[in-house]
């Protein structure tokens, strides 16, 4: 792992990973890395019929992610240059596993390993975790058109399978900070204190590890 910042942020869907991850960017004046979601062609038929289009959907976001991830690695990380990310590769495993059947997330997996495997990998994780009521309030609140179809349920277990890929993240590497927040008691959108409460752990988890901003 280098030296060189590379954070990532993580949560299910309406949390505010993008919103902490502009934060930081601006906070620390590091590069911003940006999913790639409203362009993807697949999404809102996804979230009308998931069985029918999960394939399609998981394998462009896969490409487009290795994509990102190979240009910051060759543009950022390799010239010493900060990176904050609103979003961990990590992601696609628990979307893939949730919306696949047997045969296609085995073959996904393949696809996931060989694609995955120089990838750069983050010093430092944020999580973002939250209740279902304030991920259904903030994903009205932002509005996003693909997104008024989605399941309460499906949210609810997306949810259960970040913390436990979370947690198996913290177990199979412990040389990785993992940071936790919870969406229900900070507001770091709307109250500045709460912001700086996050952003003063960063830091000091960025000093204890040598890795300088």
């Amino acid at each position: 792992m280098g030296r060189t910042p590379f954070i990532t942020v993580e949560g299910p869907i309406g949390v505010g990973k993008t919103s902490l991850a502009k934060a930081i960017s601006e906070h620390y004046s590091f590069a911003l890395l940006k999913e790639i979601v409203d362009e993807n062609p697949f999404l809102g038929k996804f979230y009308e019929d998931i069985e029918e289009w999960s394939f399609q959907t998981e394998m462009f976001f896969l490409c487009n992610r290795y994509k990102q991830l190979g240009d910051i690695k060759e543009h950022y990380i390799s010239q010493s240059q900060p990176i904050v990310a609103d979003y961990h590769i990590l992601k696609n495993l628990i979307f893939a596993k949730r919306t696949l059947s047997g045969t296609e997330y085995r073959k996904y997996l393949d696809i996931y390993e060989i694609l995955t495997k120089d990838m750069p990998k983050p010093n430092v994780v944020i999580y973002l975790h939250a209740s279902l009521d304030t991920l259904l309030a903030r994903i009205k609140k932002r509005g996003r058109e693909m997104e008024k179809n989605i399941s309460p349920l499906y949210l609810e277990q997306l949810s259960l399978d970040y913390e436990q890929s979370i947690s198996h993240f913290e177990a199979r590497h412990p040389d990785v900070e993992v940071l936790r927040f919870s969406g229900d008691e900070l507001d770091f959108v709307q109250c500045e204190d709460d912001l700086y409460t996050i952003l003063e752990q960063l830091s000091g988890r960025l000093s204890k590890r040598s890795i300088q901003p």
